[in-house]
């Protein structure tokens, strides 16, 4: 699949898809999906800080949903490996979808038994509970993924697409805005924080996981018709030497990220290390941590941990199509423009909520503002957005949002300098939140015509773990760049490094269209 330009849906058939079971089903997945990604970002930020964690610590924990950008290294995993007991009461994508969300489940609750304002050590499982939701939403996604593909043909791919995304809207305002109006009526303030109030709005976001779970329990497995034969025909013993590998390089990536960290911040003090050059020492930091993990798992498979030929199939098989179908150079130039289209949005997304808070804005209004209007603001972006990529090609409208996408951002300077302004924060955040979602929309159709479907569900999740994994990696210190910086020059910073992706974007879409020909 090379073309660049969705195919439209016909109106009648549409409307007429949206009464179609898998379509609805989609919704309520959908739900599932979106619920826990706010518990870790904005949700999660604005408890810290009414706890009076360090603005840096709070926007660490932003690297918790990291999981969302490595999880095409686990999805061939998921795609392939049974699970005891559940695949065969439940079947493949069942199975693997039940563990993910009571996963989802537990994350939430760890989370909730701890008052990150107690004890460092507190605050530590709060982390793990953090990222190991991160992890666990990141696998549901994967799942999800890869039972659309599988459940219903092409003609209702795209509204099941549209009731996902609709799905997962409302799980963020329940989960963001939602969180915040209970945590707020439960009595916790900035002033005047309340554990109580934070964990018992943590633990009733664990049950809106049920929606899900009930789904995952009353809806029928894929065809196993659909999926290619020569497929989940790993024996009990290729499966456990799979897994291993996959387990120890995890191992060296925590044990070489975090003892590369004491030796990184003893030269930092050494050298006196001001803010973005720490910023730039901590992301190379990240990147050597993952290449040791990749050279421990190429060197764990020529050991013969597990089969060459095997690994090969799950993990290089896909890449090696991708560049097969586009070149060398097309295709670096393309993964570049997936890794930075979004940094502009994500990086200032990270420290958002704090700065509202900072502000002097309530979580009252943060909800209402934010978490709600902005949510459909969003909608109507993406709308606006996935209209346009059929009208003008989806090239064109990456451009337009990507622009959009940098240029509002400026209008937090405007905020930062007002200060407790009600009506420009309204205003900040319809250009920010239709920025956004006209962007995404456009950007989901491009990844979408970038797979072969023969790679469907793994291709699309390398996409979308790079699109992340950047940003939210420099989205970690933006605590610390703006305790050095200033709000007003940070978020001139956010434009700024948008400003390349104009440039990868006019690039890319003349290499592809070159291709396409």
């Amino acid at each position: 699949m090379t073309s660049i330009t969705p195919e439209p849906t016909a109106a009648l058939s549409g409307l007429s898809a949206l009464r179609h079971p898998r379509v609805i089903t989609m919704l309520f997945l959908g739900f599932s999906a979106g619920i826990p990604i706010l518990l870790i970002f904005s949700s999660l930020s604005l408890w810290l800080g009414e706890a009076g964690v360090e603005r840096k610590a709070v926007t660490f924990f932003s690297w918790a949903a990291l999981g969302y950008s490595f999880k095409f290294i686990w999805a061939p995993l998921v795609d392939q490996l049974p699970l005891p007991f559940l695949t065969a009461r439940l079947g493949r994508r069942r199975g693997w979808l039940l563990l993910s969300q009571l996963a989802v489940v537990a994350a939430i609750l760890v989370m909730a038994s701890v008052d990150p304002a107690s004890t460092v050590d507190a605050l530590t499982v709060m982390a793990l509970g953090a990222v190991l939701l991160g992890f666990s939403s990141a696998t549901q996604d994967i799942v999800i993924d890869a039972y659309r593909i599988e459940s219903a043909p092409v003609n209702l791919q795209a509204m099941m697409s549209s009731t996902y995304i609709a799905g997962y809207r409302i799980g963020m305002v329940v989960a963001g805005a939602g969180a915040l109006f209970l945590a707020d009526a439960l009595g916790s303030t900035k002033g005047a924080y309340s554990y109580g109030a934070w964990q018992m709005t943590y633990a009733l976001m664990a049950l809106t996981m049920l929606v899900g779970i009930i789904t995952t329990l009353t809806i029928n497995e894929p065809d196993v018709a659909t999926r290619d034969p020569k497929q989940h025909m790993l024996t009990s013993g290729q499966n456990a030497r799979m897994l291993l590998v996959f387990v120890l390089a995890v191992l060296v990536f925590i044990a070489t990220f975090f003892y590369g960290g004491q030796q990184l911040d003893v030269l930092k003090a050494a050298v006196g290390a001001g803010p973005l050059l720490g910023l730039l020492a901590e992301t190379v930091r990240l990147f050597v941590a993952i290449g040791v993990a990749l050279l421990a798992g190429y060197a764990l498979v020529k050991g013969g941990v597990a089969p060459g030929a095997l690994a090969q199939q799950t993990w290089l098989a896909p890449i090696k199509d991708f560049f097969a179908r586009y070149g060398l150079k097309t295709a670096w130039l393309v993964l570049g423009l997936i890794g930075l289209y979004r940094i502009s949005d994500i990086v200032l997304g990270v420290i958002s909520n704090v700065f509202y808070q900072d502000m002097g804005f309530t979580k009252p209004e943060i909800a209402t503002a934010v978490k709600t209007y902005g949510v459909l603001i969003g909608i109507a972006g993406s709308v606006l957005g996935g209209y346009v990529a059929t009208r003008v090609g989806v090239m064109r409208t990456l451009m337009w949002g990507a622009i959009l996408s940098a240029a509002t951002n400026l209008a937090f300077v405007a905020l930062a300098m007002a200060g407790h302004n009600l009506s420009l924060m309204y205003a900040v955040v319809s250009a920010d939140n239709l920025a956004a979602g006209f962007a995404s929309a456009a950007f989901v159709a491009f990844l979408s015509s970038l797979t072969n479907v023969q790679f469907t569900a793994v291709q699309y999740a390398i996409f979308s773990s790079l699109m992340t994994l950047l940003p939210k990696t420099l989205g970690g210190y933006s605590g610390g760049i703006v305790d050095a910086l200033g709000y007003p020059s940070f978020f001139v910073f956010t434009t700024l490094i948008g400003l390349p992706v104009l440039w990868l974007v006019a690039v890319a879409g003349q290499r592809l269209k070159a291709s396409a020909a």
